[in-house]
C-alpha cells in the first residue's frame, strides 16, 4: 500500500531521477528523501580532461598561491573538476558562483561562496555584478567548459581586470544503467530533474521513449530554453535556479498514476546507481 503525502512529507509517491552524482547528488537525494520521495541517483553527465591539462594545472597552482582576487565558477561541473584536483583556494580569494545550483555544489564540497548574482544567473549577469563590486582592476581566474562562450572573461577584461581564462573540462555523457532505462521507460521513475542544458541533451538522447505522465522538471527558465533546443518537453519550471525551488514545484503536483508495468515491479528504496557502478 502506498503511503499518503503529508505536510511534512509532501513528496510521498514520487520516484525522482537525480541526474548528477557526488556530494551535490547526495545532498539533493537527501532533500528528496526528507520530503518523502524516493531518489534515484543516476549521473548522466561527467567531465573529461581538457586538451591542455597543463594550463589548468598551472592555473590551479597559481590559485593555491593566492595570486587571484576572484575565482569564477559557472557550472556545477566546474566544481567537480576543482574537487577532483583537490584545488586549494586560499581565504584571500573570493569565489563567485553563477547561480544557486553552482553555489550549492561549491558548499557541498567545502568551498565558501562570496557572490551569487541576485537577478541574472548567467555569465553576463555575474560579470556585471563583479564589475560593479570591483571598480579597481583585480586578478580573476575564470574556469569554463570547452563549449562555453567566453562571455564572462571578455566582459571582465574589457572592464580593465587582469583575467586568466582557462578551459577546465569537456562535458561527456554517462550511459544510464539498464535498470534506470527500464524504470524511466515504464514510468516507475515518475519525475526527472533537468539541471542544465547538458543534462537535457542526455535525457533526450538516452530516454527516447518517456511516458507522457512522467514529469520533467527544469531548474529555471534558462534550462527550460536549453531543453527546448533539443526537443525535450518540460512540464515544470522552477521559478528560481535552486534545488529547493525545483523540488518544491513537485509538491504542488499530483503524483502521476503508475503504469501497469510499474505496478508489477517490487518496491525498493533509494537507488544510487553511481554506488552500484563503483561496487562492480
Amino acid at each position: 500500500m502506498m503511503k499518503e503525502a503529508s505536510k511534512d512529507r509532501p513528496l510521498v509517491g514520487w520516484r525522482v531521477l537525480v541526474p548528477r552524482g557526488g556530494p551535490w547528488g547526495d545532498d539533493v537525494a537527501g532533500s528528496l528523501r526528507d520530503k518523502g520521495a524516493v531518489p534515484v541517483i543516476s549521473p548522466l553527465i561527467n567531465f573529461a580532461p581538457a586538451e591542455d591539462t597543463a594550463e589548468l594545472e598551472t592555473a590551479l597552482a597559481e590559485l593555491a598561491s593566492g595570486v587571484y582576487t576572484w575565482l569564477t565558477v559557472t557550472s556545477a561541473t566546474t566544481v567537480d573538476v576543482l574537487f577532483a584536483y583537490g584545488a586549494k583556494i586560499p581565504a584571500s580569494t573570493k569565489i563567485a558562483a553563477v547561480g544557486e545550483t553552482t553555489a550549492a555544489a561549491l558548499k557541498a564540497v567545502g568551498y565558501p561562496v562570496d557572490l551569487v548574482p541576485e537577478k541574472d544567473n548567467s555569465a553576463a549577469g555575474m560579470a556585471k555584478e563583479m564589475i560593479a563590486l570591483e571598480p579597481e582592476p583585480r586578478r580573476v581566474l575564470c574556469l569554463r567548459s570547452e563549449i562555453a562562450k567566453p562571455v564572462l572573461s571578455v566582459m571582465l577584461d574589457k572592464a580593465g581586470h587582469d583575467v586568466t581564462a582557462v578551459v577546465a573540462y569537456r562535458t561527456v555523457g554517462v550511459p544510464a544503467t539498464e535498470r534506470v532505462m527500464r524504470d524511466v521507460g515504464n514510468g516507475r521513475i515518475n519525475a526527472i530533474l533537468v539541471t542544465s542544458g547538458s543534462v537535457a541533451e542526455q535525457v533526450r538522447e538516452q530516454f527516447p521513449e518517456i511516458p507522457d505522465q512522467t514529469v520533467i522538471a527544469a531548474i529555471g527558465p534558462r534550462t527550460a530554453r536549453d531543453a527546448a533546443k533539443v526537443d525535450l518537453p518540460i512540464h515544470v519550471i522552477a521559478p528560481d535556479r535552486t534545488v529547493d525551488s525545483l523540488i518544491g514545484m513537485l509538491a504542488d503536483i499530483p503524483v502521476p498514476p503508475p503504469t501497469r508495468e510499474a505496478l508489477e515491479i517490487a518496491e525498493t528504496g533509494q537507488v544510487d546507481v553511481n554506488a552500484q557502478r563503483n561496487s562492480l
